[in-house]
C-alpha cells in the first residue's frame, strides 16, 4: 500500500487536472516494523590515509571493490528531489541502515541511501511542492557531473491526458524532465510499486504520469526492485510489488534493477531501488570524469547482468541487474 501525500496541479491544454504525488516506498505496519529485520557486521573500508567508508550486507558485495579502487562518488553532484521535514504532506518511516533504528522522512531514507552507496558525493536536498499554490523553482544544476534521483510519482488518471508531452509541468518538474531529455542529468526514476508495468494502469485506475514523460530521455534510468542482489548462482528475482518495464522497447532499453534488502532494513519499495542506481552513477562519474550524463547513463545500461535474474526477460527486468564492476571495468567510456 503506498502512502499518499498531496495533491499537486498541473495544466493539459485548457484544463487542469490534480495528480497525486506519492512517494514509492511500501507502508509496513507498524506492529510488524523490525520483526525479522537486522543488519550484520560492517565491513569498513579505507581508502588512503584519511577515507573510511563503511559496508552493510543490504549492499551489493560489488561496491567493496569500487570503493577499494578509490571510487567514492568524489566530484559528482547528487539532488534527491523528495518529501523531507518541512513538507506537510510527510510521514516520518521507520528503518536501519546499519546505522541504527531511525524514524525519519521519506527523503532522508532515499538522501541516506544514495550518499551511503557513494559516500564523497555531494548530495543536495530538494523538496518537492507541499502546496498547489506555491511555484516551485528550477532544479538547478552545478558543475561536473549531475544525478537526480526522483522516488515518487505523480498519479492521475490516463483518461485526463492526451499525452505526456501536453503536460504543462510545474517549473521544478519541467526542468527535470527537460535535464533527462537533453542529457544534462543522470535522471534516476524509481518505476513504482503496483507491480505493473512502468508506463501501466494500476489497480486505481490510474498512470505515474512522471514515468510515461521520461519515456525516451536519453539520460534517465528506470529503477525496480529485486528480491535480494542476485548472483550466478543465486538469482535474484522482481520484487512482487515492483513495476517491471513492460512490453515497451523504449522503456525496456532504459530499465535496471537492483536489490532492496528490507528483510535487513526494514525499508521497502523502488523508492529504496533508485538511490542505489544514483549512488553508482556517482561512482562512475568519479572515474570517468569527462563523461557527460548520457555516456553514464548508457555504461549503466549497456554493461547490466541478464545471468544474476531469474528467467530473464527484458518485458520484466529490462537491461537486467545493475553491475557496478561491469561498468567501472573499461579504462575509458564513450
Amino acid at each position: 500500500m503506498l502512502k499518499r501525500h498531496h495533491l499537486f496541479a498541473s495544466v493539459v491544454g485548457a484544463f487542469s487536472i490534480f495528480t497525486t504525488a506519492q512517494s514509492l516506498a511500501i507502508s509496513i505496519p507498524p506492529s510488524q516494523i523490525g520483526k525479522g529485520a537486522t543488519t550484520y557486521a560492517p565491513i569498513v573500508v579505507k581508502i588512503g590515509p584519511k577515507i573510511v567508508v563503511t559496508y552493510f550486507t543490504w549492499m551489493n558485495p560489488e561496491i567493496v571493490q569500487a570503493w577499494s579502487q578509490g571510487y567514492v562518488g568524489q566530484g559528482v553532484n547528487m539532488t534527491v528531489v523528495d518529501f523531507y521535514a518541512q513538507s506537510k504532506a510527510s510521514s516520518r518511516i521507520l528503518g536501519n541502515l546499519g546505522t541504527g533504528w531511525l524514524n525519519v522522512y521519506h527523503g532522508d531514507w532515499t538522501a541516506k541511501t544514495a550518499s551511503m552507496i557513494a559516500p564523497l558525493a555531494t548530495v543536495s536536498k530538494v523538496q518537492l511542492p507541499t502546496e498547489l499554490s506555491v511555484s516551485i523553482a528550477p532544479v538547478p544544476l552545478k558543475s561536473g557531473l549531475n544525478v537526480v534521483n526522483l522516488s515518487y510519482g505523480f498519479f492521475d488518471s490516463p483518461n485526463s491526458v492526451q499525452a505526456p508531452s501536453s503536460i504543462q509541468w510545474d517549473p521544478q518538474t519541467a526542468s527535470i524532465i527537460s535535464y533527462a531529455v537533453n542529457g544534462s542529468a543522470v535522471t534516476v526514476k524509481a518505476a513504482g510499486n503496483d507491480n505493473v508495468a512502468v508506463n501501466g494502469i494500476n489497480s486505481g485506475n490510474n498512470i505515474d504520469l512522471l514515468n510515461a514523460s521520461l519515456i525516451g530521455a536519453q539520460s534517465a534510468i528506470y529503477v525496480g526492485a529485486l528480491d535480494k542482489n542476485g548472483t550466478v548462482l543465486s538469482k535474484a528475482k522482481m520484487a512482487s510489488y515492483s513495476n517491471f518495464a513492460g512490453d515497451n522497447a523504449t522503456v525496456q532499453n532504459n530499465f535496471l534493477a537492483v536489490g532492496v534488502r528490507g528483510d535487513l532494513t526494514g525499508l521497502y519499495g523502488t523508492s529504496f531501488a533508485a538511490p542505489i542506481v544514483s549512488g553508482y552513477a556517482a561512482i562512475l562519474g568519479s572515474k570517468f570524469t569527462k563523461a557527460s550524463a548520457t555516456q553514464i547513463t548508457n555504461q549503466l545500461l549497456n554493461t547490466a547482468r541478464k545471468d544474476t535474474v531469474a528467467n530473464y526477460s527484458a518485458a520484466v527486468y529490462g537491461r537486467g541487474e545493475a553491475s557496478l564492476s561491469r561498468a567501472l571495468a573499461p579504462v575509458s567510456i564513450k
